[in-house]
């Protein structure tokens, strides 16, 4: 058995980032920019209005009330064409350009009309600036605002509609292969016998890919026989990752290595030091990398976590550190670990003084979905860690939180 950090560093080797294509800006949210972008255009590109009001000399308001001949107006949009001299004013309104000649605005609720064309300022300062927004405030053309490797969010988006750019270059998602395997299981719905289960990795790996900007693709279950293996499997041509669920432990009816590997599959390795997981299968099938991951759902889960979500981060050109954890403190008793690195499913509770109490469940059997489905997080316990009373800090990795989590 090798570790967890030797597998995930002997994955991540073996990866290289998806070719970039160019997306229109609507299809971005989601996606990993492949390269630093630029601004187009400087924002604001000139100085205007924050404000409703009036566009002055900050000098002829020095002194209140101050009444200003009303020269012009300026919408949003439709600068102001002249020039604001001694005791004029121009009606302005938030985001149009300040004219020429004026350096402050008097906000409109600090005027009154005076008639007759005229305005009178009767309250407020307005000095130099005020309420006047710079040309640059918020960036200038030439400026990187986004940089390689991020995953686009929607203030992204908005970010990159007001630096003028219409489309941006992402890394292309990869297509994940997903294979069922085994006689045993058979889809949600479809007639089962009584020694059958139902099977849940594939949809559940799917959700898992897709969340983490891949896109799936379901092979389906191909049941314990070496022809409708290699024939399933010959579906994941053309994809850029494999994913097997079951076959890759050391019974009779465990196929992935021996089957696949007639038709190209080369194994790096096979066994993890760690539970749940540890017959997870890592090579390349024809030349395109496959995580046999085991068959019990808990396990694939786990598996899924700690190594495709990096692989697929890799893939992407985005972060590919390992997940740090968070500290927290035990709210039960563990006994000694064994050469195996653990991770526990558990609930997360928040103390009195903001601080993580996270409770392991009593059973941690790896065919048991529902338990995993309401964890909270794993507690990692490191291989031979001694036992731990309730109390004792620990890490913990979080399974919420969307595309971060499972």
């Amino acid at each position: 058995m090798i570790s967890v950090a030797e597998a995930r560093g002997r994955i991540l080797a073996a990866l290289r980032p998806m070719p970039p294509e160019q997306v229109g800006l609507g299809a971005a949210l989601g996606r990993v920019l492949a390269e630093d972008v630029a601004a187009r255009r400087t924002q604001p590109p000139l100085a205007v209005s924050a404000m409703d009001g009036y566009a002055v000399r900050a000098e002829d308001v020095r002194t209140l009330p101050a009444l200003l001949s009303v020269i012009g107006y300026a919408p949003a949009g439709r600068a102001f064409e002249g020039s604001v001299g001694p005791r004029e004013a121009v009606r302005i309104f938030t985001g149009a350009p300040v004219p020429d000649g004026a350096d402050a605005i008097v906000i409109q609720e600090n005027t009154r009309d005076a008639g007759d064309g005229r305005v009178e300022v009767v309250d407020g300062e307005a000095p130099s600036g005020r309420f006047v927004r710079p040309a640059g405030l918020d960036f200038s053309a030439g400026d990187v605002l986004l940089e390689a490797g991020r995953i686009l969010t929607a203030r992204d988006v908005g970010l990159a509609a007001g630096m003028n750019l219409p489309w941006l270059k992402v890394r292309r998602k990869p297509r994940v292969a997903i294979l069922a395997t085994g006689d045993e299981i058979v889809m949600p719905g479809e007639p089962i016998g009584r020694d059958q289960i139902v099977s849940s990795n594939a949809l559940a790996l799917a959700g898992f890919a897709a969340a983490l900007g891949a896109d799936p693709v379901d092979l389906g279950i191909a049941p314990d026989s070496a022809e409708s293996l290699k024939r399933m499997a010959a579906g994941a041509r053309g994809t850029d990752l494999v994913l097997t669920t079951g076959g890759a432990s050391v019974g009779d009816h465990d196929l992935v290595r021996s089957v696949l590997g007639e038709v190209g599959l080369e194994v790096d390795f096979w066994r993890i030091a760690m539970r749940p997981g540890k017959p997870l299968i890592f090579g390349s099938l024809d030349g395109t990398p496959l995580l046999g991951l085991p068959g019990n759902p808990v396990s694939s889960m786990v598996c899924a976590m700690i190594f495709v979500k990096p692989a697929l981060s890799a893939m992407l050109g985005a972060a590919t550190a390992p997940d740090a954890g968070e500290p927290a403190r035990l709210g039960a008793v563990l006994a000694a670990n064994d050469e195996r690195e653990d991770y526990l499913r558990a609930s997360v509770a928040v103390d009195t003084e903001g601080g993580l109490t996270a409770t392991p469940f009593d059973v941690q059997d790896s065919s048991m979905f529902a338990n995993m489905a309401r964890a909270d997080c794993l507690i990692v316990r490191e291989p031979f860690a001694p036992a731990a009373a309730k109390g004792a800090p620990v890490r913990i990795l979080r399974l919420q939180g969307g595309a971060v989590g499972i």
